[in-house]
This record gives structure tokens, sequence and C-alpha cells, in this order.
């Protein structure tokens, strides 16, 4: 196998180059000794979650290597990273999901692999589908593999989802909190693809873990938003709000802003070594009244996806047994960010 060398970036880092195309399956020799800097890799940089993981991490000191499946995906990296963030980066490689090798090449030498397990083309056109829950679950399962086989430390921070929790037959009046997991059988009986994808995914996350001796947290975020460009997801929040006027109506329609959750999971990777474990549910707001459901539609452009057939049930505000103490709890003992702030 070819080897190339990945220094300091400049604005294109981290390609290797053949006949103008960036090529994956090349073995990556860094230049920094195993443990230095503290380097961690984020996936599919390219995505909402995961640029917003990138800057979040420069922007606290960390030594950052970003993954992307293409060159497509580069070219949207550069125009979610401002240039100087994109200078700062250690380098940006070619590393996709169902490719064991160029995962383990990509993670070699890192203390930390930031997973963000993203399925959903950013363009919106296919949405979510069987297929990717699928895809989303043998992502997982390599993700992890990988780690346990070339990370110099073998941790790992993997986004999952509010969805992994939430959708059952029989908690509607129980505390939803980590310890609670969708049903399969719920979600395929009612297509409900992006939480079964989510749930199976972090599923096989964890069962790998064990197996590869891999230190594994997890955080599922409600639906992700950004208050200063609510349109630009548009598309990336279908997938989440299939069901939607049902969570609206049981209090589980909750919301992240995706900066908040960004700085969670860098929060929670930075307290790894003082007790932070297992699971972390993430959400700023639970949508509690039909006013507060029209305007999410109205920033969106989705207009009757939630509230149409509701008005006649929701007559007051609607009570919710969410609960996100435990990231609470993990936030409010070091200084500046809470995901209810």
């Amino acid at each position: 196998m070819e080897e190339m060398l990945l220094s300091k970036p400049s604005l294109v880092p981290a390609f290797c180059w053949e006949e103008g195309k960036p090529c994956s399956g090349k073995k990556i020799i860094s230049s920094l000794k195993a443990g230095e800097n503290n380097l961690v890799c984020v996936t599919d940089g390219n995505s909402f979650l995961g640029s917003h993981i990138v800057k979040e991490l420069l922007s606290r000191g960390h030594l950052v290597r970003v993954t992307v499946h293409n060159q497509v995906d580069f070219e949207d990296l550069k125009g979610l990273i401002k240039e100087e963030d994109m200078n700062k980066l250690e380098s940006v490689v070619v590393a996709k999901m169902k490719d064991l090798d160029s995962l383990c090449d990509a993670f070699s030498g890192c203390h930390a692999v930031f997973h963000t397990s993203s399925f959903i083309d950013p363009h919106g056109i296919s949405g979510y589908s069987e297929q990717m829950a699928f895809l989303e679950t043998e992502g997982a399962r390599n993700v992890i593999e990988a780690c346990g086989r070339a990370a110099y430390r073998r941790r790992c921070i993997f986004t999952s989802s509010l969805l992994a929790s939430i959708w059952t037959s029989s908690n509607v009046d129980s505390v939803i909190d980590e310890s609670c997991w969708s049903s399969e059988e719920f979600c395929r009986e009612n297509k409900l693809w992006h939480a079964l994808g989510k749930m199976r995914a972090e599923k096989i996350a964890w069962r790998k873990s064990k197996e590869m001796k891999v230190k594994l947290v997890t955080v599922c975020p409600g639906l992700l938003i950004d208050s200063s460009s609510p349109h630009d997801h548009k598309e990336t929040s279908f997938p989440y709000l299939k069901g939607g006027s049902i969570m609206l109506r049981q209090g589980l329609l909750a919301l992240a802003d995706v900066g908040k959750v960004a700085e969670a999971h860098v929060r929670v990777y930075e307290a790894m070594d003082n007790g932070a474990y297992g699971r972390y549910l993430c959400f700023e707001r639970v949508v509690q009244r039909l006013d507060e459901a029209i305007q999410l539609e109205n920033e969106l452009k989705i207009q009757g996806l939630l509230s149409a057939g509701t008005s006649r049930i929701i007559s007051e505000e609607i009570q919710s047994n969410l609960s996100n103490s435990k990231l609470n709890r993990l936030l409010f003992a070091a200084p500046h960010m809470s995901c209810n702030q």
C-alpha cells in the first residue's frame, strides 16, 4: 500500500490527489508522535453537526483531523468552516464508513474519535430510508472496530439521537432518560427508519465497544436547530420529524441548538477521565404548546407537519417526561454551558 505524509495543511489539506481526484485507501503517516497534542478525528466533518463539533474542538485548542467521503464533501466542508479554521486542521482525509482499512488509517494516532453518524443526504434529495438504517448500523460497527484497532487511545464519542430512546408503545407515562430504548418492532411497524437506524447503530456500537475494549460515550440530541439560519437545515429535519405530531402530543418533541450540542460532545470527551460514561440525552427545551409547534413549522417551512389534526387535542401546555438531568449534572460541574441555557 502506498504511503503519504500528512503535515500541517494548507487550504487544501489532506487529500492525496491522483488525476485531480482524492483517493482513499492510503496509509496515513502522521508527522506527530503518538499521543502528542491529543489529536482527535471527526467523521463526516462536512455534516451539519460534524462541522460544529470541528469548530468547537478547534476553539478549545484541540488538534483535529476530519474525514469526508469524497471531493464533493470536501467542498461542502470548505463552505461550512472558514479558511482560518481550515488552516488549523491537522488534515482532512478520505474515509468511507464501509471501508474498514481507510477508517483504521484515518484513526491512526488519535486520542479519540467523534463519530457523527451522518447518513442523511445533506442536499435533501433522498431523506432517510430503511437502507440507510442498515448503512448506519454497519458504519457504526466499522467505526468502533477501527477505533479499537488503530486509535492511540481507544475512545469514541458517538452521536446517536433522542429518537433511539423515545419510540415505544408503552412508556407514555414513564420518565424517558438514558435507560430507555426505542422498540425495533415499533419502529419497523411505523416505518420510523431514522429512529431505527439511530437505535440499532448505537446498540451495535455498545456491543462492539465491549468486544474491542473501546471506551465509549454516546450523546443523544433532540431535533438539531440553528436559530441563526433555521432554513438551512430544513431538509435534514424531515427524517427526524416523521411522526412529529405524535411526538408533539406526547411531550417528546425536543429541540437542541446545534452549537450547544457540539459543545456538549466536546465537554463529555474532556470529562471522560473524570467520570463521564454511558449515554447522555441532550436537548434545550421541549415543545409544549401548539403555538410553539406552529412557529417551528414556519421556521422550517413545513406547515402542518406537526400541528395538523392536533388543535382539537391540545388545549393546554403539554406535559413532558423527558429528562436530560444526567448531562446537566456533568455540564454544571464545570463552567460555561448548560443544555437548558
